[in-house]
This record gives structure tokens, C-alpha cells and sequence, in this order.
């Protein structure tokens, strides 16, 4: 399972832009990647443990802005076509799984 996480903020006034530079800084440590400059995705295996990731950017947005949150399975992830340049190219794939003995 794939979380994506797409937000619209404000960016007006110095303080608007440090509230969205902080927001996408905070994703960033949350081991989210830019897939855009206000899109994020996340594998996260299951959907149980998105709602640790759901509570932490519900507390962290900004007050103000839009900010949605959408879930892929993996193969729905593996469907997105990303086109850069002309060329089209496949997302990040999901991360291996190690085995534990």
C-alpha cells in the first residue's frame, strides 16, 4: 500500500511560505519523496499503518490550505504513468522486504 499525500498552501506572505517550507520539510523526515513540488508518496505496507502517518500530518499542516491524502495498492502504483521530458518513466518501485529469522 501507497500513501500519496497532494496539499495546496498558500505562499502570500513570508509566513505562509515558512507554514508550507515546514510542512514539506516535515514529510520529508517522515520518509515521504517529492514526487511533485506539493505531491508526496510513502510506501506504507498495509493500510492499518497509515493512520499513525494520517494523525502526524493532520497535527502538522498548516492551519490554512488544502491538504488530501489518497491510498494505492501497489499495483494501482505501479499503473501511474509519469512522463518527464517526453519520456515516459516508472515510478519509485516498492522497497524490498527483508526476511527475519
Amino acid at each position: 500500500m501507497w500513501m500519496m499525500v497532494m496539499f495546496d498552501l498558500p505562499t502570500e506572505t513570508a509566513k505562509q511560505r515558512k507554514s508550507a517550507t515546514k510542512f514539506r520539510k516535515f514529510l520529508l523526515d517522515e520518509g515521504f519523496e517529492m514526487v511533485q513540488f506539493s505531491v508526496y508518496v510513502q510506501f506504507i505496507g498495509t493500510y492499518e499503518n497509515s493512520q499513525k502517518f494520517v494523525r502526524a500530518i493532520q497535527k502538522n499542516n498548516p492551519s490554512y490550505g488544502d491538504v488530501n491524502i489518497l491510498f494505492f495498492t501497489d499495483k494501482q502504483f505501479a499503473n501511474i504513468i509519469h512522463i518527464q521530458n517526453r519520456i515516459a518513466k516508472s515510478l519509485k518501485k516498492k522497497p524490498d522486504q527483508f526476511e527475519l529469522f
